[in-house]
């Protein structure tokens, strides 16, 4: 149930041109919204009235002959771990079931003013711990292309909302893949920025070294778009500070990548690979050497390292930034006989398995007798993932492989299985263990049994703060192919 592919820049076109107003615009993406959300779940809220009075505000601007933005009257979704002021914020827990936020995220203030319509949030993995959305507490959102699979994860409502015509882009968080996967499995766009070039202020903590706001869209140019307009340094976010602004036109997006270094790790084809996935992947990889780049084969050998590292610092970080869920001084509580056994009762009863699966073993992890020997230890491997990707950039300019080891799986098949829902991720965490910028572009299909084909996603891997780079590259492969 895949909808209507509109582009931003044409989109913006027919606005100015008033081949459609604003409000009619919105009131589009509501009926599809309507029509086809009791088969996708992408949504957890829908801010209709809210979209349409925007919406009347820019058709005023544009009857007036005033100048607008790009993405003037542009309807988009938001991942419920982003805080839009006045609109829930659950971040997919029952935990904050009630709970408004107060205030915008810097990436929320920064669409506004441009005047992009948020029309609502969507559906994630409870505080974005998970690679499916299946861990959410209130749904499991399908995957557009079939309903029997799911869409990725934890960003997944946000990634299926785009594939289903239900919003023209949106806004996920990625801490180790979950923007890049869930846009493969659905077979659209999604770019996690370098760490830090997009702010975090008024994103739900989740790993505080690893989160990064990003955008899923229908295409290259309009996911640079939306980077163009959220990217900066931001004075409430210290890990900002040394981040660029960016325009489309500065990314400078249809210029050729003949000369371009393109590595190809082969650690990303090993056995983990589906046979499948490594034929259509190598075969489009031959597309960077037709447009003048050169494709050479390159090793990062600690990435073996990076799942084992990755889930030790996030558990960690997990284990402390859900301490402020205690039902204190926000969100939902259960009263016990003393203030301990309240806290004990508020979270046994609102967070899910998952959640505290990861807390569990973050704390661990950190324990007196045990820091030196896993958490210490995990940082000391991370520093070489960073060090041999900047060896790596020595020789080549970006990374290519698959952004997953399979197409989407089935609605159940993982969730039992901890290990085997991680295995997913296995592509993206390093990215996020090192902080440099990925992007996966749709490359094809793959069926598996005879049954309809499923998106295939190829990473495009940058170095850091590079993403004028990464997105040239990717805009050339999609023009390719």
């Amino acid at each position: 149930m895949t909808g209507t592919k509109r582009t931003i820049e044409q989109t913006h076109e027919d606005l100015k041109e008033k081949n459609i107003s604003a409000r009619e615009l919105a009131q589009e993406y509501l009926d599809t919204i309507e029509k086809t959300e009791s088969e996708i779940d992408a949504f957890l809220s829908v801010e209709g009235e809210k979209a349409l009075t925007a919406a009347d505000k820019i058709d005023e601007k544009i009857q007036s002959g005033q100048e607008i933005s790009v993405l003037a009257g542009i309807p988009y979704a938001v991942k419920d771990v982003i805080c839009v002021q006045g609109m829930g914020a659950t971040g997919g827990s029952k935990v904050l079931e009630n709970y408004v936020a107060p205030y915008n995220a810097t990436v929320i203030e920064r669409l506004n003013t441009h005047n992009a319509i948020c029309i609502g949030k969507t559906n994630c993995d409870e505080f974005a711990m998970g690679g499916s959305t299946e861990n959410s507490g209130y749904k499991v959102t399908k995957n557009p292309h079939d309903s029997t699979r799911v869409p990725g994860g934890s960003s997944g409502g946000s990634a299926a909302a785009v594939a289903a015509g239900q919003a023209l882009f949106s806004l996920g968080t990625d801490t180790g893949g979950s923007i890049r996967q869930p846009a493969a499995f659905c077979g659209v766009v999604g770019l996690k920025p370098t760490y830090g070039a997009v702010s975090r202020y008024g994103l739900m903590a989740m790993s505080s070294s690893l989160d990064q706001a990003g955008p899923f869209g229908n295409s290259v140019r309009d996911v640079a778009h939306i980077f163009a307009a959220t990217a900066g340094a931001d004075d409430k976010d210290g890990s900002s500070g040394s981040a660029k602004t960016h325009t489309v036109e500065s990314m400078e997006l249809d210029r050729d990548i003949k000369g371009l270094k393109i590595g190809l790790p082969k650690e990303y084809f090993g056995k983990e690979l589906d046979g499948a996935m490594e034929k259509s992947i190598r075969e489009v990889v031959a597309k960077f050497e037709q447009l003048g780049a050169t494709v050479q084969e390159v090793s990062l050998p600690s990435l073996a390292d990076a799942l084992a590292v990755y889930y030790i610092i996030q558990p960690a970080e997990v284990s402390s930034n859900m301490a402020r869920y205690d039902g204190m001084r926000y969100g939902k509580k259960v009263a016990g006989d003393d203030l301990i056994a309240t806290y004990m009762e508020t979270r046994k009863e609102f967070l899910g398995d998952e959640v505290k699966r990861r807390i569990m073993v973050g704390t661990h992890a950190l324990s007196s007798g045990y820091y030196d020997a896993y958490y210490k230890q995990a940082q000391n491997a991370r520093a070489a993932i960073r060090d041999e990707f900047k060896k790596v950039y020595e020789q080549v300019d970006v990374l290519v492989g698959p952004t997953t080891p399979t197409t989407a799986f089935k609605i159940g098949e993982k969730v039992e299985d901890p290990i085997q829902m991680y295995l997913a991720d296995i592509y993206t965490v390093a990215q996020n263990v090192a902080g440099v910028p990925a992007i996966s572009v749709p490359c094809g299909t793959v069926g598996e049994n005879g049954r309809s084909p499923l998106p295939v996603g190829l990473q495009i891997i940058g170095k850091w703060f590079d993403e004028p780079t990464v997105l040239r590259v990717a805009h050339q492969f999609e023009q390719a192919v």
